[in-house]
């Protein structure tokens, strides 16, 4: 078993945010504001300009094309740069055929950046749409929507214990990133191989870039908890906004 990172700090052990089965992972600067505009989404059924759907600010077409057409929740990572370890989090919420931006957080992610082929110890965070179905932390519920799994000791055992990164895994959100669905997030299953990484989270922000999850302050974590719905099908959208526009 090798040393793992925790996203952002050196770990032994099992781990969570790095991508391996045996490693954990968790993340301010803030980043740049959101872009003031949205484009339109033709609707499933209809190219009519009239009945087309306004997308988030900043994400492009491509990306766009991924986001399942039944969902109503977005969390958007908008990473500053390619190679940045800093960003933004932005939540949306569809409103009739528009999506409302209901909160934003400074936030971090992977410390070397973004990639769209993400492997385990590479230290950047996956680019591209996931689904958020599971929670849990060290703490018990606040309220969350999604369903929680509280484990103060398996959360505890995969962090190192320093006061910088002593709340990390507080609250966590799984992305569904080579990850089974229905289970807690620290289970280490990696359905496409331990060499895609995995153990990608959403969680508490320790000032500095990770090894592969983005985290943001406690505040948006249980704005994010009491707000996300399965029933919305909520989803994250991350990566830089170069990738997010193309």
């Amino acid at each position: 078993m090798s040393t793992a990172l925790a996203c952002g700090v050196l770990l032994a052990g099992t781990v969570a945010c790095a991508g391996a089965a045996e490693r954990p992972g968790p993340g301010g600067a803030p980043g740049h504001g959101l872009p003031t505009a949205g484009s339109p989404r033709p609707a499933a059924d209809s190219p009519s300009p009239a009945t087309a759907d306004l997308r988030p600010a900043g994400i492009g077409e491509r990306m766009w094309q991924q986001v399942p057409a039944a969902t109503r929740q977005l969390v958007v990572v908008y990473g500053d740069d390619r190679d940045s370890p800093d960003g933004l989090v932005a939540l949306y919420e569809k409103q009739g055929t528009t999506w409302e931006r209901t909160g934003s957080w400074p936030a971090h992610n992977g410390r070397r950046g973004w990639t769209a082929d993400h492997r385990m110890d590479d230290e950047r965070t996956p680019a591209g749409v996931f689904t958020l179905t599971d929670a849990g932390g060290a703490r018990r519920d606040p309220g969350s929507r999604l369903r929680y799994w509280y484990d103060d000791h398996a959360y505890a055992s995969m962090q190192i214990q320093t006061a910088a990164h002593a709340h990390d895994f507080d609250y966590v959100i799984a992305v569904d990133y080579n990850r089974r669905k229905g289970v807690p997030p620290f289970d280490w299953s990696r359905p496409d191989g331990v060499e895609r990484g995995g153990g990608i989270w959403l969680h508490l922000d320790h000032g500095d870039g990770t090894s592969g999850c983005v985290t943001l302050p406690e505040s948006g974590m249980r704005t994010l908890l009491g707000t996300l719905d399965p029933e919305n099908l909520p989803v994250v959208v991350m990566g830089d906004r170069e990738r997010l526009e193309s």
